[in-house]
């Protein structure tokens, strides 16, 4: 029995083994795909499967950067455990992925899955090989490519990957000149988390959103309508001070705010420099993680 591109997937999509190994073992057993299933888990390819439902919350995030700055990538791999997270292969492999990310034509997942990876197939080959070797689920969960004519980038990683910055500044300056302020501010951008670089970048309907929470608080509070007005104008401004970049203290020197340090810094190098790009990624946000002690996770990882 001839065998056909519908039985790899459907191979592949039942044990999450390679496409390669899937396509090898339905010709090994001439298509029958219940033996097929089984010499690939006799083979140990199959483990991929019974990892796919496990909750993949730690990780790395991984920066890549081109000569000069001129375009930048971050990608971030989860895996269940921090044991996983700081295994040299699996740092090795997020690194490769970080470059892929670099050069990649799209956004698009599925495409980047499909990339070719050194001599193991695709990135989901690869991917499925590791989860099968190391014993642990993993997931490329995203990542983002940034390429703006007349844009520099910079960028800071803190805690050994936990939280990856890239920041883009419209600027003539090299990345050289701009490298040491642009890492501070990728820096606080990593500690304060802002939401958006300036005002002029939110999104009106999140700004309409966060009036007409602020006008109904202070309704309920029993402020007087006639003031309401003014009260929510105070307040909205108070609170973009700190959901913006530029508008926020800078955390090096609180005398001073974002927008004030990087106009500083381009008065001293000699040439302009405006703040227009950020893409802030940290390991597991909004993933919800098992609570499981560190006992129990020891005795989990024996029993694999």
């Amino acid at each position: 029995m001839g065998v056909t591109a519908s039985m790899v997937k459907e191979l592949r999509e039942r044990t999450g083994a390679g496409m390669m190994d899937c396509k090898n073992v339905l010709v090994e057993t001439s298509g029958d795909m219940e033996k097929a299933i089984e010499l690939l888990r006799e083979k140990g390819l199959a483990k991929a499967a019974k990892k796919a439902g496990r909750v993949a919350s730690q990780g790395l995030v991984k920066l890549a950067f081109a000569a000069g700055g001129k375009k930048a990538a971050v990608i971030e791999v989860n895996s269940e455990t921090d044991f996983v997270a700081k295994n040299e292969e699996f740092i090795d492999f997020v690194a490769v992925l970080a470059d892929k990310a670099l050069e990649a034509s799209s956004d698009d997942m599925e495409a980047f899955m499909a990339l070719p990876y050194k001599d193991e197939g695709t990135v989901r080959d690869a991917l499925n090989s590791k989860i099968a070797k190391i014993g642990e689920n993993m997931n490329v969960r995203r990542f983002a490519k940034c390429e703006t004519p007349g844009v520099v980038y910079v960028g800071y990683t803190h805690g050994n990957g936990k939280i990856g910055v890239i920041v883009g500044f419209e600027t003539e300056a090299s990345s050289d000149e701009i490298n040491v302020m642009g890492r501070d501010v990728a820096m606080q951008i990593a500690s304060m988390n802002p939401r958006f670089v300036d005002e002029s970048s939110i999104d009106p309907e999140y700004m309409e959103s966060e009036k007409n929470i602020l006008i109904h608080q202070a309704l309920n509070e029993g402020k007087p309508a006639n003031i309401v007005e003014k009260m929510v104008t105070g307040r909205l401004k108070k609170e973009l001070k700190e959901t913006c970049l530029v508008e926020q203290k800078f955390v090096k020197d609180g005398e001073i705010d974002v927008k004030q340090y990087i106009d500083n810094a381009a008065k001293v190098i000699g040439k302009s420099i405006k703040v227009v790009q950020m893409v802030r990624y940290e390991v597991g946000e909004g993933i919800e993680k098992k609570e499981e002690n560190f006992a129990e996770e020891v005795a989990k990882q024996m029993n694999n």
